[in-house]
């Protein structure tokens, strides 16, 4: 069955000066403030569009990776994910780059890094982003 999930930006002033409060309306789980400051020089405190799609791409990629290694018989262990979403401001988004390491016991590497690629290409989050570069680094711990 379809899910939708929705978040809500209210955003005040202008591009450089102004800001946004971020609110995760479906899960209710959190808000955040956003600022173009945050996305294009990467203040802290202050969450960006670029991260908020890194954790979306990191925990899809996660979910998606673990069930194709159970499918395959060699349940992970551990997994963690981290995707480096990169934002140029003359070019908008111009990559994700998947870090992963795993603790997954009775599988080859060749397989593991097989089915990483398998996964890097077809998380739902992976092909929603099919306009831009999507590279990553799997290592077996």
């Amino acid at each position: 069955m379809p899910l939708t999930s929705e978040a809500t930006t209210v955003w005040t002033g202008d591009l450089k000066s102004g800001s946004g409060t971020l609110t995760l309306d479906s899960s209710h789980a959190a808000e955040f403030e956003v600022s173009w400051a945050a996305r294009s020089e990467g203040r802290t405190g202050i969450t960006n569009p670029e991260e908020l799609l890194g954790a979306a791409h990191s925990s899809c990629f996660s979910m998606k990776f673990s069930s194709d290694l159970a499918s395959f018989g060699a349940t992970p262990e551990n997994l963690q994910v981290t995707a480096a979403v990169t934002f140029d401001p003359a070019e908008g988004i111009t990559g994700s780059h998947l870090v992963v390491t795993a603790r997954v016991p009775g599988i080859s590497d060749d397989d593991f890094q097989r089915l990483a690629e398998e996964a890097k290409k077809t998380c739902p989050v992976s092909r929603a982003l099919v306009g831009i570069p999507i590279t990553i680094e799997a290592t077996l711990a």
